[in-house]
């Protein structure tokens, strides 16, 4: 290959890297004048690739959109890691819509991939345990995921609607930072412009994400790695009990006393059924305790647990006491 179709190569190679490139430091990258960058630019986009160009002084190139995919220039580590990211895609489901795209794109790849990467290829495949939660298969749509993962590329602001695990909907403008694929859901770390702080964003609960097209400095994130950030975050959730009790009253007589904390539901004769719930058994305890009545524990068995330890501490102070 001669060298100048080498240059033209690495060229496209740099410019399909990065958004944006000033012309003195693609020509410094490149080692050429700046008279012979503009030769090679008027060369690929003879080729059909849309290079535009910016004058000024802060001028230089980028890649526009054609109105077809030019082929794409890619390294050996670029290569296996799209094909293995590909395999992910096939195996895991995580995206809606793109299983048949994925085999078509992978089967490309591999076919004109050199025996040593496809060796890399396989043997990545073989010994590599996709990492899957439990039997959620919640999936992401891959146009709001597209759209997402290029505003996180180019730093731009993204206005949305969310939402939370409680609650109705929200408004939500940010500043996107990373895509993070944590089992089968994908979650946005981004910095939350009304909450002035980090937040993390699951893809499934999330609509409409539109580029705003203003754009924002990078931030440096606290733990330095997105994935950590959102696994921390999902660490440090409280737990979430479900509680169900049989009180042996009224539903009229519940309701009077703790019905704005709970669901209640006629149980028969003299009984309802109580829903609730909540992140801590304290508080159930003490809503149990002003029903002033008799009541069963259906669910959890932790709460019956912490009834238990409940009911020796308050028989110790009983004992300790002393007086009949």
């Amino acid at each position: 290959m001669s060298t100048t179709s080498t240059r033209t190569l690495q060229l496209l190679s740099l410019l399909q890297n990065r958004r944006h490139w000033p012309g003195v430091e693609l020509a410094t990258r490149l080692k050429v004048s700046g008279r012979t960058l503009r030769r090679d630019i008027d060369r690929l986009r003879e080729l059909g690739y849309p290079v535009e160009a910016q004058r000024g002084v802060d001028g230089g190139y980028q890649l526009a959109a054609g109105a077809a995919l030019p082929p794409l220039v890619l390294d050996d580590e670029e290569a296996v890691a799209l094909a293995v990211g590909l395999q992910a895609a096939v195996q895991a489901g995580s995206v809606v819509g793109i299983e048949e795209s994925s085999v078509r794109a992978l089967s490309k790849i591999v076919q004109v991939m050199p025996p040593r990467l496809r060796h890399q290829v396989d043997a990545l495949a073989a010994m590599t345990v996709p990492f899957v939660v439990g039997t959620d298969t919640t999936s992401a749509d891959s146009g709001a995921l597209t759209s997402i993962a290029q505003a996180c590329r180019d730093c731009e602001r993204l206005k949305f609607t969310y939402t939370a695990r409680e609650g109705g909907p929200t408004d939500r403008h940010v500043d996107p930072h990373r895509l993070v694929l944590l089992g089968r859901r994908w979650y946005l770390v981004a910095w939350d412009l009304e909450r002035f702080d980090w937040r993390t964003f699951r893809l499934d609960r999330l609509e409409g994400p539109q580029g705003t097209g203003a754009h924002f400095p990078p931030r440096a994130l606290p733990t330095g790695d997105a994935a950590q950030f959102v696994r921390d975050g999902i660490d440090n959730l409280p737990t979430r009990h479900g509680i169900e009790v049989v009180i042996h009253t009224s539903a009229a007589v519940v309701r009077d006393r703790i019905g704005r904390w709970a669901t209640i539901e006629e149980f028969g004769d003299d009984r309802c059924l109580l829903r609730m719930t909540s992140e801590s058994l304290d508080w159930p305890m003490m809503a149990l305790g002003a029903t002033r009545t008799d009541f069963e524990v259906l669910s959890p068995p932790a709460l019956l647990d912490h009834l238990r330890e409940r009911v020796d501490r308050f028989s110790r102070a009983i004992e300790a006491d002393g007086r009949s």
